[in-house]
């Protein structure tokens, strides 16, 4: 089986920062997050997975409009029409006290409780996902130590929004550590909150996915969800698929040589003509 874990979408969250380029698209990428979400439901469906984990910040905090929750739940029928499930839990930006809006989703999506950890179990797969949603923004206390033991005989997958051990830019939230999320016994934990992709560790895979599109300089590079490729019980593969409109990059200039400002601007406008990015920011190394 295949299955794809993605996490902190943001939906209709702005980009920041892009006012500072002119003839920057603003307008055309205003939508930015909603198009790499459309791009994480076509690999799905092109991939034929048999359920897709979202790892927690759906939504940027309570909706500034209705159309936000409208068009996620339109987005989860075109899965539950190619007969994909979903699994879903909240994270600080979209915690039970965060939304004040309700919103009926289809049937195939299920959302875990925020009062303790739930396990689902896919039958007919023989896997099964266990996971808990924030009641609040600063869940600071280490809810995956209530999460149940491995069960046995079944493919377990974790799913949690947590700092784990902590990283720069990220609250301490529901923080836990490597250890302590293997010894659960899972085959697989969905972690989300990070945007920056990153592997804790394989056997078990402990995996961030980074967020499905980068909003600002400090996210930059390729941004997507992590596709899963299961066989005999055993994860075979995780490989990162791209789900971004707009890619930031972070454009280096050594200065060691220039004389003066003049010559700074001419080697920054030749590194960034070699990009061709207008929308790259740019480091100088003195």
């Amino acid at each position: 089986m295949k299955f794809l874990h993605t996490a902190d979408l943001h939906l209709d969250s702005p980009l920041h920062g892009l006012e500072r380029y002119p003839g920057a698209p603003v307008a055309r990428i205003r939508t930015a997050t909603r198009q790499a979400l459309e791009r994480l439901v076509d690999l799905a469906i092109a991939e034929e997975v048999s359920f897709v984990l979202i790892a927690g910040d759906i939504y940027d905090g309570d909706w500034k409009d209705y159309n936000t929750g409208l068009y996620f739940a339109a987005q989860m029928s075109r899965l539950r029409d190619s007969e994909i499930r979903v699994f879903l839990i909240s994270g600080n930006h979209d915690a039970a006290s965060q939304i004040s809006k309700t919103l009926r989703l289809p049937e195939n999506v299920h959302t875990f409780s925020h009062r303790r950890p739930e396990s689902v179990e896919v039958d007919q797969l023989g896997v099964v996902v266990h996971g808990q949603s924030f009641a609040k923004r600063e869940m600071l206390e280490n809810i995956s130590a209530h999460y149940p033991a491995a069960i046995e005989g079944l493919f377990n997958i974790g799913m949690l929004h947590t700092s784990a051990t902590g990283r720069p830019g990220h609250e301490n939230y529901a923080p836990c550590s490597v250890e302590e999320l293997v010894s659960k016994g899972y085959h697989y934990w969905a972690l989300g909150h990070v945007h920056a992709r990153e592997i804790l560790r394989e056997n078990p895979w402990i995996v961030f996915p980074g967020n499905t599109q980068g909003r600002q300089i400090r996210e930059s590079g390729v941004k997507g969800a992590s596709l899963v490729t299961v066989e005999d019980f055993q994860v075979v593969s995780v490989e990162h698929r791209a789900a971004d409109v707009l890619r930031w990059y972070l454009c280096e200039v050594d200065c060691a040589e220039a004389r003066n400002g003049d010559d700074v601007m001419h080697l920054v406008r030749n590194e960034k003509a070699r990009g061709s990015n207008p929308l790259t920011s740019t480091t100088l190394k003195p």
